[in-house]
């Protein structure tokens, strides 16, 4: 199988290009895959696929840009090209662009397929009915509100045209099935990205303990309240505490982290790790005794989360959301808080870190649940939605030529 896959790739900074990393890190192996075309944004640096062990060819295409109009005939173009044997769209409702009309346009491109013949699947990561608009940086004015969520509808009801629809959490399965009455979705986990043939360990580097969070930062995700968290635990206890703020602002939201670090200056031990490399994902997780979640809202499943499990880290999460499903569906296990409250906050991080044993015994869980789908299990789940499609679509065929016979 020619397998194409429509996405950000890194060192891209759009939304789900880590995803996409891990997703060809691990079908690149698969012996159905011949060749996996990359179909990218454009990016200064060179694409990073110099993956460790061997598998099958990539050819990298960057023929879209973040919020271009032509993304739409860019990619076309790129599919009759490059002519795959089927398409995986790795996509949420602002993959193409923070403006509204780049954004929908490339929400098209799977009924293109469609139109095409060519065997796709939508890997769709949220939906706007889980997403608090407001608290994620939407739109805080009501009326706005009820237009977004009629664009949104018209736009799940366009990408419900795709042959299969993938999610990541049941919940969000059950909503495209009640409300539009689709037929053609399914779940496939998020999946975790790394794990690794040894178990972690669960012990931290000697030293401050290191309270970690990883991501885009600025509209739901603000670490103002982390901070004063760990000030709040520090005074509590005594204890040597770091604070890691590993990633960048929300596109959004530009300069938020520059303006937090002028504003928090005078607070001793707090690290901005700016952009982080997947190469230097690993000693990121490993070196944090707590990762923590400072989110007012979610829109989608956790990628941060699975990774956190995957290296055996207790997390301090709010118990709302996406989060919450996750807890339920998957298993995973943490110190919840209010969200907004820094005395909420501020009691889950000392509840882990005043308590070793605790942290281990959150860990384990969290790694219990993260191994139990690695991103090995999800491609291949994957590969047989598309035999599976390819195979309906030649009888089919048989059956029309038959029935003019």
């Amino acid at each position: 199988m020619k397998l194409a896959i429509v996405t950000a790739f890194p060192p891209s900074k759009v939304t789900l290009n880590e995803y996409a990393y891990h997703l060809v890190k691990h079908f690149r192996l698969k012996k159905d895959i011949s060749e996996i075309i990359l179909l990218t944004d454009k990016t200064k640096g060179k694409k990073d696929i110099l993956f460790t062990k061997k598998g099958c060819g990539i050819t990298i295409k960057e023929c879209w840009s973040f919020n271009s109009y032509a993304n739409i005939i860019n990619i076309t173009k790129a599919i009759n090209k490059t002519k795959p044997d089927a398409v995986l769209f790795n996509l949420q409702f602002m993959k193409f662009g923070d403006k509204k009309i780049a954004a929908a346009l490339g929400l098209f491109l799977p009924f293109v397929c469609k139109l095409k013949g060519i065997p796709n699947i939508v890997l769709l990561h949220n939906i706007l009915e889980e997403v608090d608009l407001e608290s994620a940086g939407f739109t805080t004015n009501k009326f706005l509100q009820k237009i977004y969520g009629f664009i949104g509808t018209t736009l799940t009801k366009i990408i419900l045209l795709a042959d299969v629809v993938s999610v990541t959490i049941q919940k969000y399965a059950t909503t495209l099935e009640e409300k539009y009455s689709a037929k053609n979705v399914i779940l496939i986990p998020h999946g975790t990205f790394e794990v690794s043939d040894e178990k972690p360990d669960f012990t931290v580097p000697k030293g401050p303990l290191q309270i970690m969070t990883f991501g885009k930062f600025g509209t739901y995700k603000k670490v103002e309240l982390l901070i004063e968290a760990v000030e709040v635990v520090r005074d509590s206890t005594g204890l040597d505490l770091e604070v890691v703020i590993a990633g960048t602002d929300n596109p959004n939201v530009k300069g938020y982290l520059a303006k937090v670090q002028q504003e928090y200056n005078h607070v001793p031990q707090i690290r901005f790790t700016g952009y982080v490399k997947e190469s230097e994902v690993p000693t990121l997780f490993k070196e944090s005794a707590v990762v923590v979640f400072p989110y007012t809202s979610t829109t989608g499943s956790s990628g941060v989360l699975h990774q956190a499990g995957s290296y055996g880290k207790a997390v301090v999460m709010p118990y709302l959301g996406d989060l919450a499903l996750l807890v339920k569906d998957e298993g995973y296990l943490g110190e919840f808080f209010e969200p907004r409250s820094v005395e909420s906050l501020a009691k889950a991080i000392e509840a882990i870190v005043t308590n070793d044993y605790y942290r281990k015994d959150l860990g384990k869980a969290n790694y219990k649940a993260a191994t139990a789908y690695p991103m090995s299990k999800i491609t291949d789940m994957y590969l047989n939605e598309f035999n599976s499609i390819i195979n309906n679509k030649k009888q089919r065929k048989i059956q029309s030529i038959t029935g003019r016979r």
